[in-house]
């Protein structure tokens, strides 16, 4: 009976063991991988180094954040759609991409892509500068 009571305690304790291990496991990736999103989330590079490849791209009015998220990562210009599309959501171009072609390249960073995409934006940051610029120099 002795010996039952104490290989019944020893699987407890096993168990219990391997349960904590593996919570600190799940914990440990968890950790890793949600600090290396978080990491690319502002530092994400382009795909290509200079001068990449031109791509055509269209964006069409009905299409989501997310279909031209996914659209860029098939075209070879991001390299991870859900990252763009975070990327994207936490921007000030959240509302601004429009429909239109545009001829992409795949040595714009993520933030350049949404630039070009975004032309009301570029103009007003363009022309917001130089008028600062204008202001400073007179």
């Amino acid at each position: 009976m002795d010996i039952n009571k104490a290989l019944f305690s020893f699987i407890k304790i096993a168990f219990s063991v391997m349960v904590i291990l593996l919570i600190v496991y799940v914990t440990i990736h968890l950790s890793k991988t949600g600090y290396e999103y978080g990491y690319r989330l502002y530092t994400e590079t382009a795909v290509d180094e200079a001068p990449g490849r031109d791509v055509l791209v269209q964006v069409k009015p009905d299409m989501s954040n997310k279909q031209i998220a996914g659209m860029l990562e098939e075209k070879g210009l991001v390299r991870d759609s859900k990252l763009f599309y975070l990327q994207l959501k936490l921007s000030a171009y959240n509302h601004s991409i429009e429909p239109g072609v545009y001829t992409l390249n795949t040595s714009m960073t993520p933030k350049e892509l949404m630039i070009a995409m975004s032309p009301d934006e570029a103009t007003e940051s363009a022309e917001s500068t130089e008028s600062t610029a204008a202001t400073e120099a007179d």
